[in-house]
């Protein structure tokens, strides 16, 4: 396969703004793999990069550094190690790879590597500390990469990646939540997948707080069998109170934490998924006196996207169904201003790299 000199990328500007520009071809390394992205989306933590809070010290120079953690694509090029993967195979990306040599790493926890953005001892974080996927062409670590199933097109892939989030906060409780009761909050795309999995994984009764109507609308279709506005009154808002086995928070509100704690039994669970804007104060003294866990997760880890594709393979999970808008990757600062500013009640945002059917993969 003919790999050109030169591909499109988006880069990083000042604060708030980002350019397609051209860029020399990432050159994989022994253990990398190239990928020719077809499709990406846009995630709240992309705005953060966008404007640069999400960086210490200010990041890295204007027009240097492309973002993108949630993309799918076809692999072109492999690294003379590598033989997990053959050219033409289908990929879906997952952001951390940790450096494999800490002990957070050694134990499965990548995504919470101590030698986090620290590249010369192997930590990268795609679209975060290395160069992501809104760009036609990304390097990737093997171990980062994973087959998708056939039927499974580039844009359900992309969609899977969050998807391995929400399987990564079901890790986390260390047990199976077949028979739980479950309330998550916030309907975004990470909280109607929990719904989604939530389902899936067997859980006896399934809640969906928040305030968007349409949004709360895809969480009946997906199988919650409630849904509700936080601190809405009346029977069914009361009953669930203090009966949730497990509660996952993914709005990242500042009243989340709270309305999480209400929601949990005693000696129930709290799972933070979401990112909060700001520092959060919170009622501990009712998580202390009723005895419940405050866990957290960040991002696809403990091999979660893995798990995540062998739901789709099977047609487990409605995927595109999230997708609520399409734009070129020459469009991306139009893209941002869609996600930002909620368009047409968007969810995820896809950024159509190469034009074609998502599902072949020449």
């Amino acid at each position: 396969m003919q790999i050109p000199a030169s591909m499109k990328a988006a880069v990083l500007g000042d604060p708030g703004r980002i350019e397609v520009v051209d860029l020399p071809m990432p050159d994989p390394g022994p253990e990398d793999v190239l990928v020719r992205v077809h499709r990406a989306s846009l995630c709240g933590t992309d705005v953060k990069i966008l404007d640069r809070t999400f960086f210490k010290g200010g990041g890295p120079e204007p027009g240097t550094f492309v973002p993108g953690h949630e993309y799918a694509g076809t692999v072109v090029g492999v690294g003379e190690s590598v033989d997990e993967l053959r050219v033409g195979d289908r990929v879906v990306s997952e952001a951390h790879r940790g450096c494999m040599r800490c002990r957070a790493c050694l134990g499965g926890h990548y995504t919470d590597c101590l030698n986090y953005g620290v590249h010369a001892k192997g930590h990268r974080a795609q679209g975060m500390t290395v160069n992501g996927g809104f760009a036609e062409y990304v390097r990737n670590h093997v171990s980062t990469l994973h087959r998708l199933p056939d039927g499974v097109g580039f844009e359900s892939g992309v969609v899977l990646s969050t998807v391995g989030t929400v399987m990564h906060a079901f890790d986390v409780l260390g047990e199976l939540v077949t028979g739980a009761r479950v309330v998550v909050i916030g309907p975004g795309p990470i909280g109607l997948l929990a719904v989604q999995v939530a389902r899936e994984l067997g859980a006896a009764h399934i809640a969906l707080v928040g305030t968007r109507e349409s949004r709360l609308a895809h969480g009946r279709a997906f199988g919650a069998d409630v849904t509700l506005a936080p601190g809405g009154g009346g029977g069914e808002a009361e009953a669930l109170l203090g009966s949730a086995d497990v509660v996952l928070e993914c709005s990242g509100s500042g009243g989340g934490v709270d309305d999480a704690l209400r929601y949990a039994r005693r000696g129930g669970r709290v799972v933070l998924i979401g990112f909060f804007d700001r520092p959060v104060t919170t009622d501990l003294n009712h998580a202390v006196v009723n005895g419940i866990s405050l866990l957290s997760v960040r991002g696809e880890g403990t091999g979660s996207l893995q798990r995540a594709v062998a739901l789709a393979a099977r047609g487990r999970l409605d995927l595109e169904a999230l997708v609520t808008h399409r734009v070129p990757l020459t469009s991306i600062a139009d893209a941002f201003e869609i996600y930002v500013g909620r368009r047409d009640d968007a969810l995820k945002v896809m950024l159509e790299v190469r034009a074609d059917d998502g599902l072949a993969g020449g």
